[in-house]
Formats: structure tokens, sequence, C-alpha cells
């Protein structure tokens, strides 16, 4: 199956119990509430895109911009969980999911086109995207812990996802890694295939997983393979007020 009959779907998971920010996908950026710039911005790459959520505010708030919602389960942990309540209620009508976070109301369209090409190869099961960290972006962006770094193979399928720097550069200065090195970071913008999606949702936590505290290990110890594709562009994911306060200006319509 080629990437070009491949049947996508784009799927918002939107909760709106947040701690660090209730309410979060009806907040007002620019005229609008940030889960339609989300759904404007996916629009763009996919021909259909749904909103997944379990609050009623938000489903009557995407139907009010002339979205597409699904009511799911309050119970759900995770973003891919929820993603899989949603695909099983539209049927077998799409043949990968692609997962966008309902906090990126400035993801770009060539991000998920680099996901969609990533299903050219039918043997990849799910795929994932990577940004090359530069020197410009320095060794204490390189330590987050907020963000994830990944090493691939040559075939540029994930080996490790961690939140430690990886891989470690012995014998080289810690200020000289990112001269010595290409690491990468951790987009966190996944596309599964159905079938996978539903065996993924089944698995138990796995033990790197909990100590990562990142799903998508759970996945890597199951044997299942993460296809990632390369982007230049940041994500920007509005976690706070203050997040969003800062990125107000990005606006331009």
């Amino acid at each position: 199956m080629s990437a070009k009959s491949t049947r996508f779907v784009g799927i918002i998971p939107a909760r709106y119990a947040s701690t660090r920010f209730p309410g979060k996908p009806l907040v007002d950026i620019g005229g609008k509430p940030m889960i339609q710039r989300v759904c404007e911005q996916a629009l763009k790459s996919l021909d259909e895109v749904f909103v997944a959520t379990d609050d009623v505010r938000i489903f009557q708030a995407v139907e009010g911009f002339g979205g597409r919602a699904i009511m799911t389960s309050v119970d759900h942990k995770s973003g891919t969980d929820r993603c899989y309540e949603a695909i099983s209620k539209l049927g077998n009508m799409y043949d990968v999911v692609i997962n966008i976070q309902g906090d990126e109301p400035f993801i770009h369209p060539s991000q998920i086109e680099e996901l969609k090409h990533c299903f050219s190869d039918k043997t990849i099961h799910i795929a994932t995207l990577v940004k090359a960290i530069t020197e410009k972006d320095g060794i204490s962006f390189l330590e987050n812990t907020n963000h994830p770094k990944v090493v691939f193979n040559n075939n540029y399928e994930a080996m490790y996802f961690s939140r430690s720097v990886i891989p470690y550069l012995r014998g080289v200065e810690k200020d000289q890694w990112l001269a010595n090195h290409q690491y990468y970071k951790h987009i966190g913008l996944y596309a599964y295939r159905v079938d996978v999606l539903k065996k993924i949702t089944e698995l138990p936590q796995s033990q790197l997983e909990i100590a990562e505290s990142l799903e998508q290990l759970r996945w890597l110890e199951n044997g299942y393979k993460i296809k990632v594709g390369l982007t230049d562009r940041e994500t920007i994911g509005i976690d706070t007020p203050e997040d969003l306060e800062r990125v107000k200006h990005l606006i331009i319509d």
C-alpha cells in the first residue's frame, strides 16, 4: 500500500481537566479557541480531523466552529488510548491514525506530511518525528529532561528514547558534545496503523516506560517498529497560562 492510497485521519485528544491549565483547549488565542487553531492547522494536511474529548464543553465548542468531535471516556490515561476509542467509533474507514496534540496550535502541515510519508513503507507500525539539536540550542537544552532524546538506526527506526542525554560521549568534555555528535530531540507527534493502535493500547505498562515516563518505550519493548521522520520545525506546546502569553504574538490571522 502506498502512502498515496493510505487512508489517513487526524485525531486530536482533548481533555478539559488539567492540573497546570484547566480548560486549556478552550482558551482564546487571537479570537479563536486553541482547539480550533489545532484543527485548522491539521486540516491543511488532512482531509478529515476529529477531536476526541471527554468533556461536553469541548464537544460543543468544536461543533460550534464547524469541527467534528467524538465523546470518549473520562477514564483514559493517555492520548493514545483516547485515539483508539475514537477510531473504534468511526468504524473501518481509515488505515492510519495521526495523533495530534491538542495544545499545539502552531503545528505545521509539513510535520504531518512527513509522518504520512513514513507509511510508504508497509512494514512500519508507528511513526514519529525528531528534530536535530544544534550547538545554538546549547547544552542546557540538551540536558533538559523535558526534551526526550532519540537514537535511531540507519533505517530511521527508533532504537531508544530517553530523558537523559543519549549517547554519552566518552572522552569528550560535556561542553563539546554538541560540536562532536548530532543529537535529536523527540517531537511528540505520532501516527499508528489502526490494527497496531488497538494492540498497543492492550499492552501492560513496561519497566522502561515507568522508569522514563515515556509510553513509546512500551511499544519498543514489545517489538514494534517506530519509524522516525525528520522535521526542521520546533513544536510549541502550551502547558501553562505563562506559555500562552509567550506565544500570543505568533498569531497572524
